[in-house]
């Protein structure tokens, strides 16, 4: 039977300084599991705004409700003890019939060597035995997120008739704005779902040369979006992508992903714009081609789809990828591994130093 245990948790205390927050945890109740935490990954993209202090929940409030923020009226504030969304853990105390002590499950708790889970709330799903361990960070977000991303192109496409992940783009070409995680599993999504090509684009030579790596095409925006006008023809003047993924975070990469549009086709934007988007421009293609926007957030599946695809099915979908190719993106995406005891330092050193990386994962124990 457990006992009380003692939890630390890496937040942020105040901005560009990482911490370690503690409490203490009840032994777990019926109907719970007790976790403890193998590996965490950081989410560079959106934990950096909490260090960086630009993240909107630190200056707005989200009234959902009405499904607007409030400027002036901020819904975070330091310190902030709670940050993460991509764990693998190990069960070490379970009191519900379907996961037994030793199962190492994929799931969402935050950056916490250890948490109490409900798994009638909490998505928990159990990693085949075959598979890496560390490859369970993926499972609970952001696999999840890519997957959703290429539902959403599915519906764009075919409506609500999508049996299958990838329907939608099987024998079409996929162009992928932004090499980092979101953007490396979609385009590993696509070419699970049989797409003709997938072209990434991204400035950093480190992350093409990566995406390559995984046989994917990759190129710069630029290149990209002039490469998918000469190439992907579909009679006269319509020519381009049908759906175009965007996963960067900068208003020029939204520009360029629409440039490769071809009339009344559809950015799917998986992108957070903390920052804003002042430099996007929708008089020139948007408005000439009558293109459509789309916001691929994690918490909704496209409307019509919410009785057949909920995040349980996009977590199995992410599995059924990691089987297929992980060794290759254990090489290819996870690029640091950092002991959990130094992430507050090595959170310093990505700030100052701005190295070069993909996925930064922390590791509690040898």
């Amino acid at each position: 039977m457990s006992e009380w245990r003692h939890v630390r948790s890496l937040g942020v205390e105040r901005p560009g300084q990482a911490y370690f927050f503690g409490y203490d945890e009840a032994p777990p109740g019926d109907g719970q599991v007790r976790l403890d935490l193998l590996y965490t990954g950081f989410s560079a993209g959106t934990e950096l705004t909490f260090v960086k202090n630009s993240n909107p929940y630190l200056h707005s409030r989200w009234d959902a409700g009405r499904g607007v923020f409030v400027p002036g009226e901020p819904s975070a504030h330091y310190p902030v003890p709670f940050l993460g969304y991509m764990e693998c853990a190990r069960v070490s105390d379970s009191r519900v019939d379907d996961f037994t002590n030793g199962d190492v499950v994929g799931t969402v708790f935050g950056h916490k060597t250890g948490h109490t889970a409900d798994p009638f709330n909490d998505l928990l799903t159990k990693l085949p035995s075959e598979l890496d361990p560390i490859l369970g960070i993926y499972i609970g977000q952001m696999g999840p997120i890519a997957a959703n991303g290429i539902l959403h192109a599915d519906a764009e496409l075919l409506g609500p008739n999508v049996v299958n992940l990838g329907d939608g783009i099987r024998g079409r070409p996929a162009l992928v704005i932004g090499a980092g995680i979101v953007g490396m599993l979609t385009a590993l999504f696509a070419q699970a779902a049989g797409a003709s090509e997938v072209v990434i684009a991204d400035p950093s030579p480190f992350r093409r040369l990566r995406a390559e790596c995984l046989g994917i095409t990759a190129m710069t925006e630029d290149q990209a979006w002039a490469y998918v006008k000469a190439r992907w023809l579909h009679g006269g003047d319509d020519r381009g992508a049908d759906v175009v993924f965007q996963t960067r975070a900068d208003a020029a990469s939204l520009h360029a992903a629409m440039r490769a549009l071809r009339p009344q086709g559809t950015v799917i934007d998986l992108a957070f714009y903390q920052g804003g988007a002042d430099r996007l421009r929708l008089g020139e293609e948007f408005h000439h081609n009558g293109l459509t926007l789309r916001c691929a957030q994690i918490n909704r599946v496209p409307r019509g789809l919410g009785f057949q695809w909920d995040r349980r099915r996009l977590a199995n979908e992410t599995v059924k990828l990691l089987l297929a190719r992980g060794p290759e993106i254990r090489a290819q995406l996870i690029t640091h591994v950092v002991p959990y005891d130094d992430a507050p330092k090595f959170i310093a050193k990505l700030v100052g130093e701005r190295p070069e990386f993909l996925q930064i994962v922390f590791k509690v124990g040898d």
